[in-house]
């Protein structure tokens, strides 16, 4: 008699997470997507885009993992989402769920094997479809997950943009979930930079617990006690060559957090792009003669630091120049953030990334080279 209760208890509890798992189900349907445009700057700004354009549909969205690219790797790696994020804010905004839970715990039963259609607005690569596994990263992102497509659905002339024209209304209708219940897009639903009306967003997006320890640490224990500006220079042969563009780019990549997305506040300039020593020293200085409590500046780059440059040009302020010895971007991110005062890059995503989440925060921040000053005057400390 003992055994045949411990069984009805065990079937009710079994039956109980199935119910659990029943519910866990969106009927409103999932959104999918590769984020393989750029490194770590633009799949955040394709983020914001994407849980902005899921929460216009009202449909969950999966969240990617990162991608990212090794030297001497042929193919790109996928970091899990929260190996540098919490998840748990961004429910406060909107309903997602990991792709990784996504895959094991929903897709057997919600996008089987044999009914994966690729969401694409034009055909692309080689042949007629949307080729969702053609090129580095997409065949990586996709292979991570075992996922192969068997057709291909263009949704041409819709757009990500559901904060106008009430294009939330026609995606709804043209793919209703009953239908659809997932929509796997090839690349990001979401445009670069990020729309003027996801900026608000990056409230949402926290980092763990692990990479803001690691910020606070080499705050606490390699900088000075006291305040310090954080600084990015933008410099590597990449940028470089990015930067020949300006002339006829006049809103170059991230370029509208400083000058709006309709150039209201001007166009990019070399020196906003890739400013001179003469402006970094000149605006650090300036910062510095402004900020008396400075005692140290910290410098993210993807190759030179200036650390030499700018120790001797601080020298008389007493103000000490520091980097993280072994480059580290996501903490570098983490660190920049919580600076006194952060100067960026006005054209870079990287920049872009640390200038939203202070905004968040109500902290200063400023550009290299914006606004062009007309002349220059001597700066002494």
């Amino acid at each position: 008699m003992k055994q045949v209760e411990q069984l009805r208890l065990l079937l009710t509890i079994i039956a109980s997470l199935l119910v659990v798992h029943a519910t866990e189900i969106d009927k409103n349907g999932y959104i999918l997507y590769c984020p393989c445009m750029g490194r770590f700057g633009n799949q955040a700004d394709h983020f914001l885009g994407a849980l902005g354009f899921a929460h216009g549909l009202n449909r969950t969205l999966v969240i990617p993992p990162w991608v990212e690219y090794r030297y001497g790797e042929p193919r790109s790696l996928q970091v899990p989402f929260d190996t540098y994020f919490n998840i748990t804010p961004l429910e406060s905004y909107h309903r997602v769920i990991t792709m990784e839970r996504f895959m094991t715990e929903l897709a057997p039963d919600i996008w089987p094997v044999g009914k994966r259609a690729a969401f694409c607005y034009i055909s692309r690569g080689s042949g007629a479809g949307c080729n969702p596994k053609e090129g580095n990263p997409f065949g990586p992102f996709w292979d991570t997950f075992s996922v192969d497509f068997t057709s291909s659905e263009f949704y041409s002339p819709l757009h990500y943009d559901t904060y106008h024209h009430k294009m939330a209304e026609q995606w709804n209708e043209k793919y209703p979930a009953n239908k659809w219940p997932v929509v796997a897009f090839t690349g990001a639903p979401a445009s670069f930079p990020v729309q003027l009306e996801n900026r608000h967003l990056h409230k949402y997006l926290h980092w763990n617990d692990e990479i803001l320890s690691k910020a606070k640490d080499f705050i606490k224990n390699t900088l000075p006690k006291g305040a310090f500006v954080g600084v990015h220079l933008r410099n590597g042969i990449d940028w470089v060559r990015a930067c020949e563009h300006v002339p006829h780019s006049p809103n170059l990549f991230a370029a509208p957090q400083c000058l709006g997305y309709r150039n209201e506040r001007g166009k990019v300039t070399a020196e906003m792009c890739l400013p001179s020593k003469e402006t970094i020293i000149r605006q650090l200085k300036r910062v510095l003669k402004h900020l008396k409590t400075i005692k140290s500046v910290f410098i993210a780059s993807d190759s030179n630091h200036m650390m030499e440059d700018l120790t001797e040009a601080l020298k008389r302020a007493r103000v000490t120049v520091h980097k993280m010895e072994t480059a580290n971007s996501h903490v570098e991110l983490a660190i920049l953030a919580q600076s006194n005062h952060f100067i960026g890059n006005c054209v870079s995503s990287f920049t872009a990334f640390v200038k939203r989440e202070r905004d968040t925060k109500g902290f200063p921040s400023s550009f290299w080279g914006f606004p062009p000053e007309k002349s220059h005057t001597r700066e002494e400390l």
